[in-house]
């Protein structure tokens, strides 16, 4: 039976503490396991780099027969939705008949089939309008239902899920840099390492994991007065880490990741922004399995460069 906390409702949320501290929640039909995602308070969702975006609404198990006909019959008898409506849906699900009617003859093998809508209702989130649908037990959903819940469906889910560390760089120096001087960049290597949420729908078996891995940094300094190193401005991550903490004495080496102010910012500050890239990839119940588009997560801070001052004697 379907829990019935999650059958009427695509906004609805359940969260479940196990045993060892991690928390599974169900969100429209659909379980995330969210305890190997990113945590703490800095954390947020990545954003495509793509004009892709996961759905915002789906299809998945819904109600037994007897839960639909619990949850149809009132609404028939309350006659709001008018005399010919309801008609015809009591005909469409063989109402009348109390063995058959609602494919309770198929009772524990199989799944009448809703709509549900991501809880932040994005664009797009009105096009799953399909009445609902019989599903038998092992049968894949019609095709011609889009975002009908398969394992490449649930990874697309689970991307939405996913948490990344804030993207905010220590730089050295840290309360102001100077023009000219190479400033030092890098983030805290163990913070950024691969992450993941995992989708299921138990009622029929089926399961995706999508994992996002970190690859890269871009450093934009906020003006264009500025170099950065490397040139491109963008510091693949190596050996785990992203840049390299500054070592006293470094002052006027080239950091492997960074950037050099040309001018002052005068009285006010200049708005570096850093953006680190996500590589995703799932798999699938089935051995099902491929590549999702990168995501991406930025911050800005703002960065004083003062001019250095020369001292006369």
């Amino acid at each position: 039976m379907l829990n019935g906390n999650t059958q009427n409702s695509g906004t609805e949320q359940r969260a479940d503490a196990g045993g060892d501290g991690t928390v599974s929640v169900t969100v429209g039909g659909v379980v995330f396991d969210r305890s190997k995602n990113g945590s703490g308070g800095s954390v947020g969702p990545v954003t495509s780099s793509t004009s892709w975006s996961p759905p915002a609404c789906w299809y998945a198990p819904k109600f037994s027969p007897q839960e639909l006909q619990d949850y149809l019959e009132p609404i028939w008898e309350a006659e709001s939705t008018g005399y010919e409506w309801d008609a015809e849906q009591r005909e469409k699900y063989n109402a009348k008949d109390e063995k058959k009617g609602f494919n309770k003859d198929k009772t524990g093998k199989g799944y009448w089939w809703g709509s549900y809508v991501n809880e932040s209702f994005p664009p797009g989130w009105d096009k799953c309008d399909t009445d609902y649908f019989w599903v038998d037990q092992g049968d894949p959903p019609p095709a011609d239902k889009e975002n009908a819940v398969t394992p490449e469906v649930l990874a697309e889910l689970a991307y939405a899920e996913i948490r990344v560390p804030g993207t905010r760089v220590t730089l050295a120096p840290a309360e102001a840099t100077k023009v000219n001087l190479p400033t030092w960049a890098w983030l805290d290597g163990a913070e950024f390492k691969p992450v993941s949420v995992t989708a299921s729908v138990k009622e029929i078996g089926i399961s995706a994991t999508a994992t996002a891995e970190p690859v890269s940094l871009r450093i934009e300094p906020g003006t264009p007065d500025a170099e950065t190193f490397p040139a491109s401005g963008v510091c693949e991550i190596k050996g785990g880490r992203i840049g390299a903490p500054y070592e006293k004495g470094r002052a006027d080496d080239t950091p492997p990741c960074g950037v050099k102010y040309l001018r002052s910012s005068g009285d006010g500050t200049f708005p570096l922004q850093a953006t680190v890239t996500w590589e995703i990839h799932w798999t699938g119940t089935g051995g099902a399995g491929g590549d999702l588009p990168d995501g991406t997560l930025g911050a800005a801070q703002d960065v004083v460069v003062q001019e250095i001052q020369a001292v006369n004697r």
